[in-house]
C-alpha cells in the first residue's frame, strides 16, 4: 500500500487549487488561517516568567482542529503548506505543536506561486520549521500585544471606550497629523515664472524659460522685480549660446514588491489597500480557468525583494521576443537592486506564466481580478523590456544680463512603453528649430506666470504606504490592516483621496507623544523592525528585545497612569435644533462619514445627512450641487434638491449645459491629463 500524505495550508481557495496538482494519496486541508493564538479576554504574557506566551485554540477552532488531528493520525506523513513568510512559518509551528509533530522533522514546505511544477517541486524537499522566522514573528506579535494591551485600556480610561493603540499604527497616526500641522503653519510665498516666445525670423516659433540672471538661478518674488525683469528682456539682444543634442535613455521600473503594488494600484485603480491585498490574494490562491483547470495567476504577494527567478526571466524575453520584435529585449537582462532592509526571501510579484496574458483569461476574472493582474503582468513584462530612447534638445541662450532655457524631448523608440506607461513627463513637445550658436532670435512674447508655494499635501493612501516603507516602519503586509484601524477608530477620515486628522487623532497623538514618546518615535519603531530581521537571522534572542523595550515602556505607563487627566471631546453642534424633538442637533461620525444627530439620542432617533455644496448650480433647476457618496465610498455629485431634480454625475458639473444637446457639460479629469470641459452624454462628441 503507498504512502499517504496530509498536506496542510491556510485557505480554502489554496486547498482547492493545491488537490488538483496532487495524487490520490494526498490530501489537503485548511487551517482556515491561524488555529492557535494569545487569548482575546486577557493579556496572554507572563510577564514574569521570561515573556512566555500563553496561547489557546482559537474560539471556534475546536471541531476544525479535531478534523486536522483525526486526518493526521491517518496519515504517513504531513506536510505544512503555510504562506512563505515569518506568519506562515508560525502558523506552521503552531499546527507542528497542536497536531504533535516531533520537533526538527522535515515537515515544512514553501512554493512561491501556486502551480503545478513549484508544488510538485516542493512536496519533494520538505525542511525543519525555521525557529528563527517564528520567533522573529512571535516577538511582533508579543510587543503588538503588549503595547495594545496596556495602551487601549489606558485610552478608554482617560479619552473614550472603544479606541485603540498599536506599536506601528500610532507612529502612522502620528505622520498624519504632523503633516497636517505642518499645512497649518505653512505661510505661502509669492514667486513668479517666466516664459519667452522665440523665433529665427521664419514662421518656426519655440518656448524658452528664463531660468538665470548673470549666470546664478534667478528668484522672482514680486510683480516689481517681475515688471523691471520684463522691461530688461524686451531691450535686451537674444542670442544662442550653446546647443546640445543627446539622446536620453529611461530604463523600466522594477516589478512589484507588495508595497509599490499597493501604491499604484491606489493611483491607477483607486483601490484601497485591503482591497489591493484582497484581490490578489485570490489571483494567488488560484482561480478556474475553463480546460486548463484553477491554477495560482502570481507569484506570492507578501514580498520586498525585486529579484526575478533566471526562468521567469527567461519566459519574459522569449515572449517579448515573440510578440514585440527583438529590439524590445535588453541586450543584458534587467536585474534590479532591492532595499537595503529588504528580507529578500521571495521573488517579486510577477505572472506565474507571462503567456497567459490578460486579454487571454479576461473571461475568467472579476472586474477587480483582471484589472489588477493587467496591472502586475504589464509592470512584469515591462521590467524585463529595452529603455524607452528619447530624443533631447537643450538650447541656452542669453538675453543680455539673463539666461533662457529651451529644452525639448521627443520618443525615438518606446522601448519598455509599448507595454507599461508610467506616466511620467519625460516627452515635452517643444519643437525646436535647427539653430547654430552666436544666431540672433526674435522675441515674439513674453509670459509671465504669478504662482504661490503651496503646502505639502496630505498623506494619500499611496504616499502613506511610501512612507511607511521608506521609513522602514512596520511590513509591506501589515499596512492594510493599519490604514483599516486607523479609519475605524476615527483617527483620521479620508477626505477626496486624502488622510485628514481628527480632533480624536490629534488628542491621542499628543498624550502618546507626552508620555510614550519611544511608541511614536519613527527612528525608534524602524530599530525594532531591524531587531525582528536580527532575530530572524539568528543573531538576538527573541527575549532579550522584548525586555530591553519592556522595561521603560512599563516605567511610562506607571507614570501615565497618575499624571494623565481625564480628557472630555465634545461633540461639534450643527447650530439648530431637531426638527422632531426640538433638542440640540450633532455633527456625528458614522460609518461614511460625517452627518447630523439629534442630542435626544436614543428617544429620538432623528439624523440627516451632510451634504458639501460645490459652489455650482444644477444646469437644470438651478439649485445648488452638492458631493455625495456611494455606498462604496465612491464621490458623485447630485442635485440639492432630489428627488424632484434627478441629475447626478459622477464627474464634477461646471453649471452650464452643452450648447449642442442640452445636457450637463462636466469637468473629465483623464490620468496624466489636465481636467477637459465635456458633455457628460457619452452620444455626444
Amino acid at each position: 500500500m503507498s504512502e499517504t500524505t496530509l498536506v496542510i495550508v491556510e485557505s480554502a481557495a489554496k486547498a482547492k487549487t493545491i488537490s488538483k496538482f496532487l495524487g490520490k494519496n494526498y490530501k489537503v486541508k485548511a487551517s482556515v488561517g491561524h488555529i492557535r493564538d494569545l487569548p482575546k479576554s486577557k493579556l496572554g504574557i507572563d510577564v514574569e516568567n521570561d515573556f512566555e506566551p500563553q496561547y489557546i485554540t482559537i474560539r471556534g477552532k475546536g471541531e476544525l482542529l479535531k478534523e486536522i488531528k483525526a486526518e493526521a493520525a491517518k496519515a504517513d506523513r504531513v506536510l505544512l503548506a503555510t504562506d512563505p513568510d515569518r506568519e506562515g512559518e508560525a502558523i506552521a509551528w503552531h499546527l507542528q505543536t497542536a497536531i504533535k509533530l516531533a520537533p526538527g522533522s522535515k515537515n515544512r514546505i514553501e512554493f512561491n506561486e501556486i502551480t503545478k511544477d513549484a508544488i510538485k517541486k516542493a512536496v519533494k524537499s520538505p525542511r525543519p520549521i525555521d525557529i528563527n522566522r517564528v520567533d522573529a514573528q512571535q516577538t511582533r506579535r508579543i510587543l503588538d500585544r503588549l503595547v495594545g494591551y496596556n495602551l487601549s485600556p489606558l485610552l478608554w480610561s482617560k479619552v473614550r471606550k472603544g479606541l485603540s493603540a498599536g506599536r506601528v499604527q500610532s507612529v502612522a497616526v502620528k505622520l498624519i497629523c504632523d503633516r497636517e500641522k505642518e499645512i497649518t503653519a505653512f505661510i505661502p510665498e509669492e514667486y513668479w515664472s517666466i516664459d519667452t516666445i522665440l523665433s529665427t525670423g521664419k514662421k518656426a516659433v519655440f518656448t524658452a524659460k528664463l531660468n538665470s540672471y548673470k549666470k546664478k538661478k534667478i528668484e522672482i518674488s514680486s510683480a516689481e522685480q517681475k515688471d523691471k525683469v520684463l522691461a530688461e528682456l524686451k531691450k535686451a539682444q537674444v542670442i544662442v549660446d550653446n546647443i546640445d543634442t543627446k539622446e536620453k535613455r529611461k530604463r523600466p521600473n522594477p516589478p512589484f514588491i507588495t508595497s509599490t503594488l499597493q501604491q499604484e494600484a491606489s493611483k491607477r485603480l483607486n483601490f484601497f489597500s485591503s482591497r489591493t491585498m484582497r484581490v490578489a490574494q485570490e489571483l494567488y490562491e488560484g482561480l478556474a480557468l475553463g480546460k486548463e483547470g484553477t491554477v495560482g495567476l502570481i507569484t506570492y504577494l507578501r514580498t520586498d525583494s525585486t529579484r526575478i527567478s533566471a526562468g521567469a526571466q527567461q519566459e519574459a524575453q522569449d515572449y517579448i521576443n515573440q510578440h514585440y520584435g527583438k529590439e524590445y529585449v535588453p541586450a543584458t537582462p534587467n536585474i534590479y537592486k532591492s532595499r537595503k532592509s529588504a528580507q529578500d526571501a521571495h521573488e517579486a510579484i510577477r505572472p506565474t506564466s507571462v503567456y497567459r496574458s490578460p486579454d487571454a483569461i479576461k473571461p475568467y476574472l472579476s472586474r477587480d481580478q483582471y484589472r489588477l493582474y493587467k496591472l502586475i503582468w504589464e509592470r512584469f513584462m515591462a521590467s524585463q523590456m529595452s529603455p524607452a530612447v528619447y530624443d533631447t534638445v537643450t538650447v541656452e541662450i542669453t538675453a543680455g544680463d539673463y539666461g533662457l532655457r529651451a529644452y525639448s524631448s521627443q520618443l525615438k523608440f518606446s522601448g519598455y512603453k509599448k507595454v507599461y506607461n508610467d506616466y511620467d513627463e519625460e516627452e515635452l513637445k517643444n519643437p525646436i528649430p535647427e539653430l547654430k550658436a552666436k544666431q540672433h532670435l526674435q522675441l515674439k512674447e513674453i509670459l509671465p506666470e504669478q504662482h504661490f508655494t503651496q503646502p505639502p499635501p496630505r498623506y494619500t493612501e499611496a504616499s502613506l504606504v511610501k512612507l511607511l516603507e521608506e521609513k522602514n516602519i512596520g511590513r509591506p503586509s501589515t499596512y492594510a490592516p493599519i490604514i483599516e484601524t486607523i479609519l475605524k477608530r476615527r483617527y483620521a477620515v479620508r477626505e477626496n483621496k486624502q488622510f485628514v486628522p481628527t480632533e480624536l487623532g490629534f488628542i491621542v497623538v499628543d498624550l502618546l507623544d507626552e508620555h510614550f514618546s519611544d511608541i511614536l518615535d519613527v527612528e525608534f519603531t524602524a530599530k525594532l523592525e531591524e531587531n525582528l530581521d536580527s532575530i530572524e537571522d539568528g543573531e538576538t534572542n527573541w527575549k532579550k528585545v522584548i525586555s530591553e523595550f519592556y522595561e521603560p515602556f512599563k516605567q511610562d505607563l506607571d507614570k501615565a497612569q497618575d499624571l494623565i487627566e481625564k480628557v472630555e471631546i465634545k461633540d461639534e453642534e450643527a447650530g439648530r435644533d431637531c426638527p422632531q424633538c426640538g433638542r440640540p442637533l450633532f455633527i456625528k461620525y458614522g460609518r461614511y462619514g460625517k452627518f447630523i444627530a439629534c442630542s435626544g439620542f436614543p428617544e429620538c432617533r432623528y439624523t440627516e445627512s451632510i451634504n458639501e455644496e460645490i459652489g455650482v448650480n444644477c444646469p437644470f433647476c438651478g439649485n445648488p450641487i452638492i458631493a455625495l457618496k456611494s455606498k462604496k465610498g465612491r464621490k458623485y455629485f447630485g442635485c440639492k434638491a432630489y428627488p424632484e431634480c434627478s441629475f447626478r454625475s459622477w464627474n464634477k458639473p461646471t453649471g452650464e449645459k452643452c450648447p449642442r444637446c442640452g445636457d450637463a457639460m462636466v469637468e473629465k479629469v483623464s490620468r496624466g491629463q489636465e481636467a477637459q470641459i465635456v458633455c457628460q452624454n457619452p452620444q455626444c462628441k
